[in-house]
């Protein structure tokens, strides 16, 4: 099989899953795919939204003491929560990052969909997922966590595709470099290009998954159900799930 590396899903991470599904849902015209009952032995209830053909996730916590509510304490529930790609190799790429010093936080074994989740503070702002679903190489193809048909919830009226996703880090040059040597794509200056999405690399305080951009049909109309929602929207943007959503 060729080697390829794609972005297949954004996992953000919230108190609880009301209103940010539904804020999500209605402001960016996209529409629920699942709800896995597999995430409850992590303590979480989740919501899956397909932007096209990568998945946009939400994770919330329902009991004390999980990694996503540390998570949300430790960032005071600024930033998105994991970068997940689909691969050729899940398990190569898990032992390239462990010669990095990068630790695996777990594996997950459902066939055919088979996992490998690197551990944050070692991956730095977000986690990253490495995954692979036998025999679903198609972009279009089954992918276990989003649903026995995903496909059939994708819609492209009002958002048609994630583009980038904003990293931030007191030195971007050195995350950038960092992701590259675990995802195995070499930075254009402090850009990692996907074929289906960009990570760009930026300045900021603290090392966060600070921002998600999109490609929409009618950016005023977005914005404009943005504020009817109650957020608080600057330039092209607003806060929702802890990251700035973008439109452009």
């Amino acid at each position: 099989m060729a080697p390829y590396m794609r972005l297949r899903q954004i996992c953000l991470v919230a108190p609880q899953l009301a209103p940010v599904i539904s804020d999500i849902a209605e402001i960016m015209g996209l529409a629920v795919c699942y709800r896995d009952g597999n995430v409850a032995k992590y303590g979480l209830e989740n919501a899956l939204l397909p932007v096209d053909t990568i998945m946009l996730e939400v994770v919330a916590p329902f009991k004390g003491g999980t990694t996503a509510g540390r998570f949300i304490e430790k960032t005071g529930g600024r930033g998105g929560y994991m970068a997940i790609f689909c691969c050729n190799d899940p398990d190569e790429r898990g032992r390239n990052a462990n010669a990095l010093g990068v630790r695996t936080a777990n594996v997950i074994d459902h066939a055919p969909y088979h996992g490998v989740q690197l551990h944050p503070r070692d991956c730095r702002a977000a986690f990253i997922e490495f995954n692979h679903t036998e025999g679903s190489d198609d972009i279009l193809g089954a992918y276990p966590p989003a649903g026995p048909d995903w496909q059939k919830f994708i819609r492209k009226d009002v958002t048609q595709a994630l583009t980038d996703v904003e990293m931030q880090s007191p030195d971007p040059q050195g995350l950038a470099e960092h992701w590259g040597k675990i995802i195995g794509v070499a930075p254009e200056g402090a850009e990692l290009k996907l074929p289906n999405a960009t990570f760009r690399f930026v300045k900021g305080a603290s090392e966060i998954m600070s921002a998600l951009e999109f490609r929409v049909a009618d950016r005023a109309s977005v914005l404009h159900a943005a504020k009817a929602r109650g957020l608080a929207v600057a330039g092209s943007g607003f806060l929702l799930g802890g990251v700035t959503f973008r439109v452009g």
